[in-house]
């Protein structure tokens, strides 16, 4: 297919990873001899200082006439005085607002070559292949009334789940159990929240009609100690929006770095891809950045978007080749080895695909 893609590198090291995740889909167009095509935008800080508003109409209208969006980072210190509204993360949420993307899916594994390189000891970290599916666009992030009452001293948000919201990204929870070990943890506070005690409730309604699927209801509170003591424990977890984006940061501690997490945003009109870290303004232009997250992004809109499946799975096979090679950015790299920068870690993982293609070529040939 003929793939449009909106590129929104953002601020940060935004720019560097996206020119990775790039590469290698270029590299994917040149040889399958799909037709991907490529335009660039600004949103966040930097529009913001361009053009005085996070998102502009242009890259609004942008996106939406694209067939997928690739989005780097948002985010900078130097707006931090400014209301929420004001600043370059409001410009992300307006943009997953406008292409209506409601299901947020946050894979986080083990690499085997990392295995040792996680905050955990190897054996109970060796194998946790987990998929975070977050709710994201309800919830308190997006909740009326928020803001400050007059005196200034008070502050408030409101945290609102309708039945639909939660049946419609529940179902796309245990679809994806379907397709791994068939299980679901939804994740929730019902016995505090009376949003959570709708959330348990919807999501056991729509268990039954997964019977194939087996369903747990988790505390927050208890999911956050499972992540950290047994991780392999899950599967897909099924989270809102607040609990999603927290517990996604700390599944990052399963793979080893933020930097190797990738997301896909589906279920509106159009789907948006991105790396689950954020701007690090303060390693930017150094070349210091991890490109995984992004490229295995990538590897998601090929997946989801594209229905290339194949070459989708040989990006997330050359990203642990690459790896298993010994290529480490600085945010994975233990004592004596191998430190690479973001380009070099692209070209890794590039010639790791390049390789692979060639072997098997090689061994169908014979």
């Amino acid at each position: 297919m003929a793939l449009k893609i909106a590129l929104l590198p953002g601020d940060g090291v935004g720019p560097e990873v996206t020119a990775e995740a790039v590469r290698i889909l270029k590299n994917v167009a040149e040889h399958t001899g799909k037709s991907f095509t490529f335009t660039t935008h600004a949103i966040g800080g930097v529009a913001i200082d361009a053009e005085c508003v996070g998102l502009p109409d242009a890259t609004r209208e942008a996106c939406l006439g694209a067939n997928a969006v690739l989005l780097g980072a948002v985010g900078h210190p130097k707006f931090d005085g400014r209301l929420p509204s004001e600043r370059p993360e409001a410009a992300l949420l307006a943009l997953r607002q406008a292409l209506g993307g409601f299901a947020n899916l946050r894979p986080a594994m083990c690499y085997a070559p990392l295995a040792n390189r996680t905050a955990f000891q190897t054996d109970r970290v060796r194998g946790a292949d987990l998929l975070i599916v977050r709710e994201l666009l309800g919830g308190l992030y997006y909740g009326e009334p928020r803001g400050f009452d007059a005196s200034g001293d008070t502050a408030f948000n409101t945290l609102v789940y309708s039945r639909h919201e939660i049946d419609r990204v529940a179902r796309v929870a245990f679809d994806r159990a379907r397709e791994r070990k068939k299980r679901v943890a939804s994740i929730d506070k019902a016995n505090v929240l009376e949003t959570s005690r709708l959330w348990r409730s919807v999501v056991s309604e729509v268990a039954k009609e997964y019977p194939d699927v087996a369903i747990e209801h988790v505390y927050v509170d208890t999911c956050a100690m499972r992540l950290a003591t047994s991780p392999t424990s899950f599967d897909v977890l099924l989270c809102d929006n607040l609990f999603g984006d927290i517990l996604s940061d700390q599944a990052a501690s399963v793979a080893g770095s933020l930097g190797l997490l990738p997301s896909a945003t589906l279920g509106g009109r159009v789907d948006l891809y991105e790396p689950v870290h954020g701007s690090a303004p303060d390693i930017a232009g150094k070349g210091w950045a991890n490109p995984i997250g992004a490229i295995a992004s990538a590897a998601m809109m090929l997946r989801f978007t594209a229905g290339m499946e194949r070459e989708a799975a040989e990006i997330d096979h050359a990203i642990e080749d690459a790896l298993a090679s010994g290529a480490r950015t600085r945010d994975l790299a233990g004592p004596g080895e191998r430190v690479v920068s973001t380009r070099d870690m692209g070209q890794a993982i590039e010639d790791a695909l390049i390789e692979a293609r060639e072997s098997r070529h090689s061994y169908h040939a014979v």
